[in-house]
């Protein structure tokens, strides 16, 4: 199964720079639908494994006084000056690193990349659908826990994907979409 999942990596990755490749500096400037980051904050925060040392995170960390998501935006702000063309040279020519988030394993490292390529291709109206098999592997990992992390708002809710055979919680309200459309309900994306 890993390096099923290790190939879904390389494919998103590979599939997201060619994508990003044809962006305008208009479209790199907009807004994501990580709240407060432009297309370009998070292809840098996505691309942050492939340049930077676990020393420097950690050390980023400890300035943010142990909030990761705090190290994380000043990271990326500070990444996000570095010209488009480095970035998609980082997400291209990384697509079989091997990190993975903490605790997250493989299926996090592509969670990580799946979520973050609709933060752009959704926030852009590109129409881009994630292929299912990637879909599935994402959507088979999330827990309770991601959603409590993403702060998301479920209670009384089931998700039941349209375009997949998945189903989230037990709620007595149904809520009926396309698998990665659910996907970014869990992760307390706002869709309009």
């Amino acid at each position: 199964m890993t390096e099923e999942i290790r190939a879904a990596i390389a494919a998103e990755r590979r599939d997201q720079a060619e994508l990003f490749a044809g962006l305008t500096e208009e479209q790199w400037r907009a807004p994501s639908l990580c709240a407060g980051w432009t297309v370009k904050h998070v292809v840098a925060h996505t691309t942050l494994p492939f340049h930077s040392s676990g020393r420097r995170v950690l050390w980023e960390v400890v300035k943010s006084a142990g909030r990761f998501n705090h190290a994380s935006d000043r990271m990326a702000r500070a990444d996000a000056l570095r010209p488009a063309s480095e970035l998609l040279d980082l997400l291209r020519n990384n697509a079989d690193h091997p990190w993975t988030p903490p605790g997250g394993g493989p299926a996090g490292a592509l969670s990580h990349d799946v979520i973050h390529g609709l933060d752009i291709t959704v926030a852009l109206g590109l129409g881009r659908v994630v292929p299912h098999d990637r879909l599935r592997i994402v959507l088979d990992a999330m827990k309770p826990a991601n959603v409590e992390y993403f702060g998301a708002d479920l209670d009384g809710k089931r998700l039941e994907a349209t375009d997949l055979d998945w189903a989230f919680g037990d709620g007595p309200d149904i809520v009926k979409a396309p698998a990665q459309e659910l996907l970014l309900l869990i992760c307390g994306r706002k869709l309009n």
